[in-house]
């Protein structure tokens, strides 16, 4: 038998990035927030002394337990999904602060025509350029509407970058908090080459601090030391910016918010058009408690908001064959695989320092920079020169046709392990009508609810786009003075064994028709108006950049949304 709880005003599910900033903007605002997060707390003295490659980067300790709960995965729909048992493609964080925690930092805002790719698309190309199964979508917002929200997260996480930015990624109105990063011999020789042949290059913007920063809510914290933990770690420091060192606790300083944690929301409960508050688990007892509430705000990871909505009977789950309903649709991934690799027989670099946002990149050859008329496929690709910390266990850069094991495997690593860059692009995830999330019919939690389905694979207009970005890449590398390069360019079928990205998105897209989105452009469901849903589970594609700067503009413009909605209520477009 449940408990039912005292009635608060909001109830946000997740206490990452989403949660944090809606948090802090809504208890500044003075309004009480109860905060549900299913994994432990965490502070900054549990990020001390982290710089473990096993314990953190091999053997995933800030993530969650597959054990628990997973996700299910197939190809296509003809396949049995089998569940992850141990990660590899993607990393799903768990407790306070979420995925935030163990990010690179890398931040990029999506490109103008991002928001209006379909239309944008269409104006240049007609509508024949779009494959008959590719589900284009408009997001209902323009980059200028969301431009606003873009510089409070920037001043709030104290973003590193240059001044000007190549014109053709889009107009900012404030320049970031602070200057860029420092520059590595590596960044250099990729800029230069990258000049020469007439593209535009720039410092990636980095949510790792470039220097000491005190933002507009007073938080003051310490630069980046370069050491090369970021992913998969917490900064000691504080250098990096994560919703534990920024956002969280400026909410709890108001006195107006409570965070609990080990609460594992099952279920949405609702009425009619709207929702009453939501059902949580107490995992240490087993507990099951009701938290009636007001405003229910989901601000999970992208299949968490998914899975809570179809648990919970709320919105029409999209069906494939008929492309009906609107919850699940638009699963996008990341297209990575074009790439690089230079190496240089006559010098070395220190790649074991770094950070996870140091590097240079160029948008030539990303969004709609470049004419697609002769060309197979949509979008493009951010390319780039990183150095985010190459640590020893994970790392071993040999030449193809090297043994993969043995005393001349082992001899290749020694040799190559400071000898070798790599220049990559990070392509866009174009959405199809066959790739979505549903609930598994078989598999199911520790609690016995059933799991996350995953439908996902690459298709031909991926393929010309790693072919396409690849060659860009070499062309970069060749020009990078090293002794040879070598190409890689191709893209098979999806495995979600290796890791490549945990930029997974859609599921709740936003848009203007309730026929075919979960929610507007304030992140509010058409079909509970007191229930909003932010995240990467409102893009209705996936960028050839890293997403967390568009989550993080539309958490701001969310909680500006749902004041306006206590203050009067109903639809708010």
């Amino acid at each position: 038998m449940a408990t039912t709880l005292p009635k608060v005003p909001v109830v946000v599910v997740g206490m990452g990035w989403v949660g944090g900033i809606i948090a802090a903007e809504l208890t500044k605002a003075g309004i009480s927030v109860v905060g549900l997060e299913r994994g432990k707390s965490r502070d900054t003295q549990d990020y001390y002394h982290v710089h473990d490659e096993l314990r953190y980067a091999a053997r995933y300790e800030l993530m969650q337990d597959l054990s628990k709960e997973t996700v299910t995965f197939r190809n296509t729909m003809k396949m049995r999904a089998l569940p992850m048992r141990t990660y590899g493609s993607f990393l799903l964080g768990d407790g306070l602060g979420g995925a935030g925690v163990h990010w690179n930092g890398q931040y990029y805002r999506f490109l103008p025509y991002d928001f209006e790719i379909y239309s944008k698309t269409v104006e240049r190309y007609g509508k024949k350029k779009i494959p008959e199964n590719m589900t284009l979508r408009d997001w209902g917002i323009t980059y200028d509407q969301l431009e606003p929200y873009f510089v409070k997260y920037e001043q709030m996480a104290g973003i590193s970058g240059e001044k000007e930015l190549p014109s053709n990624i889009g107009k900012m109105s404030t320049p970031f908090a602070t200057g860029p990063m420092k520059k590595t011999p590596g960044m250099k020789l990729f800029e230069d080459a990258a000049k020469k042949l007439g593209y535009n290059p720039y410092v990636i913007p980095s949510a790792n601090l470039s220097e000491p920063y005190k933002n507009p809510d007073g938080v003051e914290r310490a630069p980046c030391q370069y050491c090369g933990y970021c992913e998969r770690f917490g900064c000691e420091y504080g250098a990096k910016a994560d919703p534990v060192v920024t956002v969280l606790p400026v909410a709890k300083q108001t006195g107006k918010l409570e965070v609990r944690t080990h609460s594992n929301v099952v279920k949405i409960n609702h009425e009619g058009k709207k929702a009453t508050g939501v059902t949580y688990v107490h995992t240490p007892t087993g507990e099951e408690y009701i938290q009636p509430a007001d405003v229910v705000i989901l601000a999970s990871y992208v299949f968490s908001n998914v899975r809570l909505l179809l648990l919970s009977k709320l919105g029409e789950p999209y069906d494939p064959q008929t492309e009906k309903g609107s919850v699940g649709r638009n699963y996008a991934y990341q297209v990575n695989g074009a790439s690089t690799s230079i190496f240089y027989e006559d010098r070395e670099f220190n790649l074991a320092m770094g950070a996870g946002a140091l590097g240079s990149s160029i948008d030539d050859f990303n969004g709609d920079n470049f004419d697609h008329s002769d060309l197979k496929f949509l979008h493009g690709a951010n390319i780039r020169f990183t150095q985010t910390g190459l640590r020893p266990i994970q790392y071993q850069p040999v030449p193809a046709g090297t043994p993969k094991w043995g005393a001349e495997f082992k001899k290749a690593t020694i040799h190559n392990s400071n000898r070798v860059l790599s220049v990559t692009g990070q392509g866009a995830s174009m959405p199809n009508r066959y790739h979505f999330l549903d609930l598994d019919p078989e598999y199911k939690d520790a609690l016995g609810l059933p799991l996350i389905r995953m439908t996902f694979d690459f298709e031909d207009q991926d393929r010309e786009l790693v072919k396409f970005i690849a060659q860009k890449t070499k062309e970069i590398a060749d020009q990078m003075g090293g002794t040879k390069t070598e190409i890689h360019d191709s893209l098979k079928q999806y495995n979600i064994v290796p890791y490549q990205s945990t930029h997974n998105t859609g599921g709740t897209i936003m848009g203007t028709d309730p026929k075919t989105s979960v929610v507007n452009n304030y992140l509010q469901m058409w079909d509970a108006e007191n229930v909003f849903i932010c995240g990467a589970s409102n893009f209705s594609h996936n960028s050839g950049y890293n997403p967390t700067s568009t989550v993080g503009a539309l958490a701001y413009r969310t909680a500006e949304g749902v004041q306006k909605y206590i203050n009067k209520g109903g639809s708010l477009v």
